[in-house]
């Protein structure tokens, strides 16, 4: 169904191949998983392997690439390669383009045109296999991280392809939906389709993997049964292969939070929050406060309003009913611009931050922004600290994954902010680079500033975080600063057993 022979790449005005002297095949009914290290070049091969990289990205590829025994230069273009290939990318913002979600999934069937009544057909099914059917009226925009992702999907399986290509596809689903992903996978690998799929977290998916492919600065460097390369020690170093063996010994540590910041004057106080969207309530009152120094993990399901709660902090978002208090400055009488001196969000995805020619221009934004007179020195200094160093002149977008991702951190901390807030700052990045991201959000609490930090990952939330608040349906239900923790213990326990 998919085969690459001899294929390398080299991205335009790059001169370091990202693709190397890659062969292999995807055959019918097969699910082959591609892992590897961040910025191993996983993403460029499937949209490689999509015939995307051919057709809309242009720069040097040498040797082939052949979909359905059909060179992909032999297709008319991608709307030709889209009647054969569904493909989820690692961003869902950048696929999610209509005002509902009933009209994104709409839209690609239209395409299609079938019959009216196979067209609902198939949205109705897709929309309850996916768990979205509540969010049919809903803006995109309006969504979670993890709902969007959802919709993503939704939107790719209700086109029935026989191949499906899935870019890092649990990245942002909470457990519910990653065992969502696992059944629906299940389910199209028993109707014979091809599914060319890439993961850093495989718990969830790889019992379905006929095969694993293992990258890493480019080439194929493993290739054989998950079983058989998972005994390989480098191999399970890379991968977060660690979160499925906490158990309860270690995992009910709440109680050894620290509890000593309560007496301390809230850098950030909260009171009686609620956020609409249209109809749609998505904060129900909430009440927060949090001390100065502290690192407090927002935990819950996709939806459960964490996201919509931290962009209030930096006037991202409005309340609709309620204040917010940072560092005694009402949030809702200031600019963004003004906001930004006190609190910095590095958003979920490092890509919707990056826009300028350089790193150093990048960082230097922000501090212009801000009318920061010693910009050089800040700039240098913030590279050191986030392990960036002599990257000043470097092209953003060339970076890895979590290169881009320490890179938007840099722009950040650069500002200064008494509060940082982390969206899923992990998402996407193999355990090396999570671990990276991770001590320097530590090394900047112990430098006093307030982290708060939004993730599914619980091993993580154990591993960093002094305060855990857990969020269901728009409201805090669990804290452990004021005795949740035996309901966070259980969250803890379920979510990493």
């Amino acid at each position: 169904m998919i085969s690459l022979s001899h294929y390398s790449y080299t991205y335009p005005g790059v001169s370091t191949p990202a693709l190397h002297d890659l062969s292999f095949s995807v055959k019918k009914g097969e699910v082959v998983i591609v892992t590897g290290p961040t910025g191993a070049g996983k993403t460029t091969l499937t949209l490689a392997a999509s015939g995307i990289l051919h057709h809309d990205y242009g720069g040097k590829a040498t040797g082939e690439v052949a979909i359905l025994g059909k060179d992909v230069s032999a297709f008319s273009g991608v709307e030709e390669l889209g009647q054969h290939i569904g493909i989820v990318f690692d961003d869902a913002d950048a696929q999610l383009i209509f005002t509902t979600v009933e009209e994104e999934i709409a839209s690609g069937l239209e395409n299609l045109d079938l019959p009216r009544e196979e067209l609902i057909r198939r949205m109705e099914h897709v929309l309850a296999i996916t768990g979205t059917e509540e969010l049919r009226d809903r803006a995109p925009y309006t969504l979670s991280g993890g709902q969007k992702q959802r919709v993503a999907i939704a939107a790719t399986l209700a086109l029935g392809t026989d191949i499906l290509i899935l870019d890092e596809p649990t990245s942002e689903l909470d457990e519910e939906g990653s065992q969502m992903l696992f059944h629906i996978l299940s389910d199209l690998k028993n109707e014979g389709k091809t599914v060319l799929l890439v993961e850093h977290k495989l718990d969830a998916l790889i019992t379905l993997a006929d095969r694993m492919i293992f990258l890493d600065e480019g080439a194929i460097v493993a290739e054989g049964s998950p079983e058989d390369l998972l005994k390989d020690e480098k191999i399970r170093k890379v991968l977060h292969r660690d979160h499925l063996i906490v158990d309860e010994s270690t995992c009910c540590r709440q109680t050894e939070y620290r509890v000593d910041t309560m007496t301390d004057p809230p850098v950030i106080e909260i009171r009686g929050l609620v956020h609409r969207y249209d109809q749609f309530e998505a904060l129900k009152g909430i009440d927060l406060s949090i001390s100065a120094g502290s690192f407090v993990a927002l935990i819950g399901d996709n939806g459960s309003g964490k996201t919509s709660l931290i962009k209030h902090l930096n006037g991202l978002l409005r309340p609709t009913e309620g204040t917010i208090m940072i560092k005694g400055v009402d949030t809702a009488s200031q600019q963004i611009t003004e906001l930004a001196r006190i609190v910095g969000l590095v958003f979920q995805n490092p890509d919707t931050m990056l826009f300028e020619e350089s790193v150093e221009r990048e960082i230097a934004f922000g501090l212009k922004n801000l009318g920061v007179d010693d910009i050089d020195q800040r700039v240098s200094a913030v590279l050191d600290q986030v392990g960036l160093s002599g990257m000043q002149t470097v092209y953003p977008r060339s970076l890895s994954r979590g290169e881009r991702q320490r890179l938007a951190v840099a722009c950040i901390i650069a500002m200064q902010p008494a509060v940082i807030v982390l969206d899923e700052p992990t998402t996407g990045l193999d355990a090396r680079e999570s671990t990276r991201v991770m001590e320097i959000a530590l090394a900047l609490q112990q430098q006093g500033h307030t982290i708060v930090m939004v993730t599914h990952n619980m091993q993580i939330v154990q591993d960093y975080a002094d305060r855990i608040v857990l969020l269901e349906k728009g409201m805090i239900i669990a804290d452990t600063q004021y005795g949740g923790g035996g309901v966070i213990c259980s969250r803890l326990c379920n979510t990493s057993a």
